[in-house]
């Protein structure tokens, strides 16, 4: 979401943290909900305070592996989240986003998906990641392409002339966007990149297999 960014070889080029009050304070308020899953990110590791269906869905479909801790015990050993994300039912998700985005205004309270809630600090979203990222490497603005397929991609399209939403984008994502392409499961990344001739035909498996 932006908040932690390494390079390739690994360094870390920035790492915004949320501050250990509204981690706790927003931690602690998410207790009114039920059927939630909360998900604790810093830095590269990920932590739950419990394997469920969804944690194991996600461990599988990503192949990274969640740690089981206590939060409360994360927070007293100042270990903080770069993210909170809350996998839930879309009724949830949406009321979660509203209201916890009007009692939290220092943080940036996003849906990423119909049953994803993702939490980070307010000055931090993709835009801002791909600024220090473009920065860092020595690129401007013109010189990137930014696709997106929701919410929180929104500032992201905002910053990034040559933007590109995805067909299964929600319309109101598309509209920001200068242009749509095939949905993520129609090799849209690929689609695009060909048709604006940023690859040729003959990277179809390599971009494809990307794009999937």
């Amino acid at each position: 979401g932006g908040g932690f960014l390494l390079t390739e070889n690994e360094e870390i080029i920035f790492d915004k943290k949320i501050f250990a009050d509204d981690a706790k304070n927003i931690l602690a308020a998410m207790n009114r909900w039920q059927d939630i899953t909360i998900n604790y990110y810093t830095g590269r590791r990920w932590f739950v305070e419990a394997i469920d269906k969804r944690v194991q869905f996600e461990m599988d479909i990503t192949s990274a592996t969640a740690e089981v801790e206590s939060f409360n015990k994360l927070l007293s050993e100042n270990i903080l989240p770069n993210k909170i994300m809350v996998i839930c039912e879309p009724p949830t998700c949406e009321e979660m986003e509203r209201e916890l985005g009007k009692k939290f205004p220092t943080l940036n309270v996003v849906r990423s998906a119909p049953y994803l809630l993702e939490i980070m600090d307010k000055g931090v979203s993709k835009a801002t990641g791909i600024e220090i990222l473009l920065k860092h490497y020595g690129f401007t603005v013109d010189e990137a392409i930014a696709f997106g397929d929701n919410y929180n991609d929104t500032e992201m399209l905002k910053l990034i002339p040559q933007s590109v939403a995805m067909a299964n984008a929600p319309d109101a994502v598309k509209k920001l966007a200068a242009t749509v392409t095939d949905s993520n499961e129609d090799s849209g990344i690929y689609t695009y990149l060909v048709k604006a001739g940023v690859r040729s035909e003959e990277h179809t498996s390599e971009l494809q297999s990307r794009s999937d």
